[in-house]
């Protein structure tokens, strides 16, 4: 009887995560494309537009999702949500867009960011070495984003152009943009609530269930994005926004986790995961500031990699 009701309550837990899912995906599209839109209305260009609006826009999901998990009191969720979804921007999103159509881009354009990057990273060391992010170190790194995006603003007025439309065009993309946030809430509310019940329903840890099964579904917006860029041979949208995804992943969505409640940070992060951020994350400096150009091989090796990180997780 036992066994029957635990394989019921895997199914709807199941369930619930590929709904959840479903409306993660959805409401990250309406997100971004009428996120977008009004960028373009206002102006901006698209450097702008893709290491900060979309970047916002793809890394919506995991803020909706972390807060949730944290004020809810499954901090491993929140965590390994941030940690996993920055591993698997990189070697699961970049990787599949790279085999998809190779990613060839301007070292010099992006080596401001991905110095920020490399620097975000770096600041969640601290706090995952001693199991406590306080709101005083979220809001710090609240400030740090503000600081990114001015910057970042100030550096795309110099590609600002005039841009016509209709004032209910704004107005359709605006509340489009609500509904887009709206689905959000709610898909990362099952999110969450699925993988809980699912985890606690087949024995696996909520540390591990946020790298993995959140982490790539919170993640498949960026997925999504990115591939449809590769195919467009669109590779500064691409690089602009898993850059962006991944300082906006920490220094908005772990910080304003740790701002709503104190983030207590498991032991193992520190221990396995955490290496892994910052080994991955070092990979893709590399590509970024020496190389400028990431091939097929590199993708497919680093799918492998993906692969063989995520079959570690549940034999830990």
């Amino acid at each position: 009887m036992h066994s029957l009701e635990t394989y019921s309550l895997a199914v709807i837990a199941l369930g619930a995560i590929a709904f959840g899912i479903f409306l993660l995906i959805k409401g990250g599209d309406w997100t971004i494309d009428n996120a977008v839109t009004i960028a373009e209305r206002s102006g901006l260009s698209k450097l702008f537009i893709a290491a900060t609006i979309v970047a916002f826009g793809t890394s919506a999901p995991e803020l909706f999702t972390s807060i949730n998990a944290n004020i809810s009191g499954f901090p491993g969720i929140s965590v390994g949500n941030v940690l996993g979804s920055n591993i698997a921007n990189i070697f699961m999103v970049v990787a599949i867009s790279a085999i998809v159509a190779p990613i060839v881009f301007s070292k010099t354009e992006v080596r401001v960011d991905t110095l920020v990057m490399l620097g975000a990273t770096a600041a969640i060391i601290p706090p995952t070495m001693t199991g406590l992010l306080p709101r005083w170190g979220g809001l710090l790194m609240v400030a740090a984003i503000v600081a990114y995006v001015a910057y970042q603003y100030r550096a795309s007025k110099l590609d600002v152009e005039e841009v016509e439309g209709s004032d209910a065009d704004g107005a359709r993309a605006m509340s489009m943009l609500i509904l887009g946030i709206a689905t959000l809430v709610i898909g990362s509310e099952i999110l969450v609530q699925g993988a809980v019940a699912g985890g606690a329903a087949i024995g696996v840890p909520e540390a591990v269930i946020g790298m993995t099964v959140v982490a790539i579904g919170t993640s498949l917006p960026e997925l999504t994005a990115c591939v449809a860029a590769a195919r467009k041979g669109q590779s500064d949208m691409i690089v602009g926004g898993i850059i962006g995804s991944n300082i906006f992943n920490i220094l908005s969505v772990m910080a304003i986790s740790a701002a709503a409640k104190p983030l207590l940070i498991d032991p193992r992060f520190a221990a396995y995961d955490l290496p892994v951020v910052v080994g991955v994350t070092a990979v893709f400096a590399v590509f970024l500031l020496l190389v400028g150009r990431i091939g097929r091989l590199a993708g497919g090796l680093m799918i492998a990699a993906y692969a063989a990180f995520i079959f570690a997780q549940f034999g830990l």
